[in-house]
C-alpha cells in the first residue's frame, strides 16, 4: 500500500514539472503566427512566425536596423512552405521548405529565400544557401501597426506577401508557376 501510494505521488509530481516546464508559445511577448493562402487549384502557401509589438519603440532604423539581415519576426526562424512552384521578382521558387529574412531599408526591402531551414531565428546562414534574394515593394500606411504581421492575400493566380510593421509595408507577388 506504501509503495502505491509512494509511487502515485512521484508520477504527480514528475506529471506537474513537465507540464509547469512545456514552452506555452503562445504567451510568449512574440507569439506565434501564420498566413495561409489556397491557390486555385488547391495548392497553398503557408507561413510560421512569430509577432514582435512595437511596445512604444523605434523599429526600422533603430530596433531593426537598415542594411543588415533580419529575421523577419521574432524567436524561431520564419519559414515558407509551398506545395505549389512559385515565381516572385522573376525568380523560381520550387515547391518545398524555405526560411524567410529580410534585408530592410527606408525605401526598399530584399526578401531572401533560404534554403537552409531548421535554424534560430538569427542564424542566417549565409548567401551561400539563397535560393534567391528578391525585391520588395515598400509603402508607408498611414497608421502605424503595433504588431509584426505577415499575411498572404490572394491575387491573380497567387498571392501577395505583406510584412507590416510600424508605418512600414513591404509586399511581393507570389505567382504559381504553371
Amino acid at each position: 500500500m506504501r509503495t502505491s501510494i509512494t509511487f502515485i505521488a512521484l508520477f504527480v509530481l514528475l506529471m506537474s514539472a513537465a507540464a509547469f516546464s512545456q514552452d506555452d508559445k503562445s504567451k510568449r511577448p512574440s507569439p506565434p503566427a501564420q498566413a495561409d493562402c489556397k491557390l486555385a487549384d488547391g495548392k497553398t502557401v503557408h507561413v510560421d512566425y512569430s509577432s514582435p509589438r512595437m511596445k512604444g519603440r523605434k523599429i526600422y532604423g533603430d530596433l531593426v536596423p537598415y542594411g543588415k539581415v533580419w529575421r523577419a519576426g521574432a524567436n524561431e526562424a520564419t519559414t515558407l512552405v509551398t506545395t505549389a512552384d512559385l515565381t516572385a521578382g522573376g525568380k523560381d521558387i520550387p515547391a518545398g521548405s524555405y526560411t524567410l529574412f529580410a534585408i530592410p531599408s527606408a525605401d526598399k526591402w530584399t526578401l531572401i529565400v533560404s534554403k537552409t531551414t531548421g535554424e534560430w531565428g538569427t542564424d542566417y546562414s549565409g548567401p551561400d544557401h539563397d535560393l534567391a534574394r528578391l525585391d520588395m515593394k515598400v509603402t508607408s500606411p498611414t497608421s502605424a501597426m503595433e504588431n509584426f504581421t505577415i499575411s498572404l492575400k490572394p491575387s491573380g493566380s497567387g498571392c501577395t506577401m505583406h510584412m507590416e510593421w510600424e508605418k512600414t509595408e513591404a509586399s511581393i507577388a507570389l505567382t504559381e508557376k504553371k
